[in-house]
């Protein structure tokens, strides 16, 4: 099944450029394999070496995270959209 994932500009040089790809695979891990054969070294971006999402990436399922649903076992379906972010953090430093 087809899983259209939109990538931002971090990743982009992974996707040769492309905003937006397709993927295939029945759930967030699948679909994250299924580019990392397509797009060598996407996963590794990713991934911690042991699999898990990396703390400073932010995958959304149809705008739902994936943290709240069911993290790299969530299912995904024909249809889909797939946004995949670092995760952005930072500010200004506590006043007085």
């Amino acid at each position: 099944m087809a899983v259209q994932v939109r990538v931002t500009a971090v990743f982009q040089k992974f996707t040769k450029g492309a905003k937006t790809v397709k993927g295939q695979g029945q759930t967030i891990g699948q679909l994250v394999q299924d580019l990392e054969r397509r797009y060598p070294g996407f996963a590794k971006q990713l991934l911690n070496p042991d699999g898990s999402l990396h703390q400073f990436v932010n995958i959304y399922l149809n705008d739902e995270d994936i943290r709240f649903l069911g993290n790299l076992d969530t299912p995904v379906s024909e249809g889909d959209v797939v946004s995949i972010l670092p995760a952005l953090s930072g500010g200004a430093a506590p006043l007085g």
